[in-house]
This record gives structure tokens, C-alpha cells and sequence, in this order.
């Protein structure tokens, strides 16, 4: 038995699936399948049931996999120890983002990381907060940036900043000449949202406590990104809500159209998470800190009005 071919097994459980386990590993479906079965011959078990589409692992499969797991974590630890004892962290480091945090904060803080960790390879992998858990879960991610607070006993929140909502609002609408609005005037009903699954339309309809009413609209508008919204509002669909470093990125001529929401602002929490205070920690504390000083500071304050991240049906 050897810590690759418990790599090997881990990734086809990550994967289930012989073809895209092999790819992630950089190795050929062969020569991955083949130490598999000698994996298996040399403990006399099936690891996996490869009948069933995508292969899943068996019962005993399942114990040994979470223990190869363990193993492959004490295995990194002992490299980290070494790397920290030279005073060098090295090697990849996996980043999950979600979509509406990607564009305005990874510009900020990229070029001071590369400078902190020269020697170490980031991987930043865009992706939904549903799909950041699941692969926190399985030791597929060093740490992640998202909203939060998560009711996830499994993760660890490290807060950065404090993200308040803006308005865009174009000027033949109804609110369009208001120099700020209020919590009470913002109408489901006319705001545009992102696609399900963003943590951030969960938020907005949390705000409202309530979900669009289809019957209120001739066509039903969702988008999977900011610019579509905003676009979609300047030609008379409405307004749509945007987070603040987002907005504040906008050009000049966009900005006139941004209306501040007034006290209590509605605000959403963004925070580094991660499973495993042990691994990687130094690394994760500099990341935190490098990407604290790379936002306003009156976004460190924490605000009254956190909104969450789960829709709260």
C-alpha cells in the first residue's frame, strides 16, 4: 500500500469515475485503475462497486476511503512541518470562490499573495457555495471564500469584511431620481435577480421575506452574473441590487445610477472557511490578512443588518 495509490482511491471517490479520476491525478485510466485492483487484491476487498454508474464505493470501501483520507492529511501535515521548520511554504494551494465575490476581490489581493508565497501554486476554482461545502468535506479545497454565516459545524469562518447592498436604479425609474432609498421601498417584484443557487439572491430575498410572484411579470428575468442585471434594468426592467465593492468598480457613468440604502443597510458577511485549522493554517491566516487590507477599511466594522446567506423560506 502507498500514499499514491490512496490518492488514487480518494480521487475516484471525489470523482466517481474512473476516466475523470485519472485525469485529475494526471496519470492515465490504466495505470489508475490498475493500482486500484492491486489495492484491493493486497486487502482482499472491493473498494468499489463498479456496476452502478458513476461507481460507488462499498460499505468497506467507505471506512477505508475515510481513513486513506486521515492518512494522506497526516502524510501533507508532515510536509508542512518541514516546509515551516525552513521557513518555506511551497506547493498547491486550492481556493474555492463563489461567482459574486470572484471579479471584485480576487484583483485586490492576488498580486500581494503571488508576492508573500512565491514558491506556492494557487488554484483558485470558481464555484457555488453548495458545491464549495461538499468539496471542503472531501479535503478538495485548502480554504474558500464565500458569505456567510453557514450553519456548518464541519467549517471554520474567519469574517473579512462586511459587504454592504447598493441599488441600481436607472433614472426613468420610479426611483430613479431618490438620492437613497429604504428597506420598505425595495419591491421583490421589481428587482432583478440572479439565477438559484446564488447565495447572494438568497440574501436579497431574505431582505424582501418574500419570493417574486411570477404572476406580477410578463417574463420571468434571471441571470447568472451582475452585468446582465444591470443591463437588463437599463433597458426598463427594473432595478436590481448589487454588492458594494462590485459597484464601487463600476465606471463613472454607471455610479450615477447607484442609490445607497439607508440605515439599517443591508449588508452580507464575507468570510474565509476552512475544515482543517491545522493544514495550511499559516498560509490561510495571510490570505485573511492580505485580503483585509485590500478592501475599505469601514468594511472591517461589522454591521447590524447581516443578512443570510440561506434562503429562510
Amino acid at each position: 500500500m502507498t500514499l499514491t495509490q490512496l490518492s488514487y482511491l480518494i480521487a475516484v471517490d471525489n470523482h466517481r469515475h474512473f476516466a475523470r479520476a485519472a485525469e485529475s491525478c494526471f496519470v492515465t485510466q490504466p495505470t489508475l485503475s490498475m493500482q486500484i485492483q492491486k489495492l484491493e487484491e493486497e486487502l482482499g476487498v472491493l473498494l468499489f462497486d463498479r456496476s452502478k454508474h458513476p461507481v460507488r464505493p462499498t460499505s468497506i470501501g467507505e471506512k477505508l476511503i475515510q481513513q486513506a483520507r486521515t492518512i494522506l492529511n497526516e502524510a501533507e501535515r508532515m510536509q508542512q512541518i518541514l516546509q515551516e521548520s525552513k521557513n518555506v511554504l511551497e506547493g498547491p494551494f486550492k481556493l474555492g470562490i463563489i461567482p459574486t465575490v470572484t471579479s471584485s476581490i480576487v484583483p485586490r489581493f492576488l498580486r500581494q499573495f503571488n508576492k508573500k508565497f512565491p514558491k506556492i501554486q494557487l488554484q483558485i476554482i470558481e464555484l457555488t457555495t453548495e458545491m464549495i461545502l461538499e468539496r471542503l468535506q472531501k479535503d478538495d479545497l485548502d480554504a474558500a471564500i464565500l458569505a456567510t454565516p453557514l450553519d456548518e459545524r464541519s467549517i471554520i469562518e474567519k469574517p473579512l469584511y462586511y459587504e454592504p447592498f447598493m441599488a441600481y436604479i436607472p433614472a426613468d425609474h420610479k426611483l430613479g431620481k431618490e438620492s437613497f432609498i429604504t428597506n420598505s421601498e425595495i419591491d421583490i417584484d421589481d428587482v432583478l435577480l440572479l439565477n438559484e443557487g446564488h447565495c447572494f439572491r438568497n440574501s436579497v430575498l431574505n431582505l424582501c421575506n418574500s419570493s417574486p410572484s411570477l404572476s406580477a411579470k410578463n417574463v420571468d428575468l434571471a441571470s447568472g452574473n451582475f452585468d446582465t442585471l444591470v443591463k437588463l434594468a437599463k433597458k426598463g426592467y427594473g432595478m436590481t441590487l448589487l454588492p458594494y465593492l462590485y459597484a464601487i468598480d463600476m465606471s463613472t457613468e454607471e455610479q450615477a445610477f447607484i442609490k445607497p440604502i439607508a440605515d439599517p443597510k443591508p449588508t452580507r458577511e464575507i468570510s474565509l472557511v476552512y475544515t482543517r485549522a491545522e493544514l495550511k493554517i499559516k498560509v490561510i491566516e495571510e490570505l485573511a490578512r492580505i485580503i483585509k487590507a485590500s478592501v475599505p477599511e469601514k468594511l472591517l466594522n461589522e454591521s447590524d443588518q447581516v443578512l443570510s446567506p440561506v434562503h429562510q423560506a
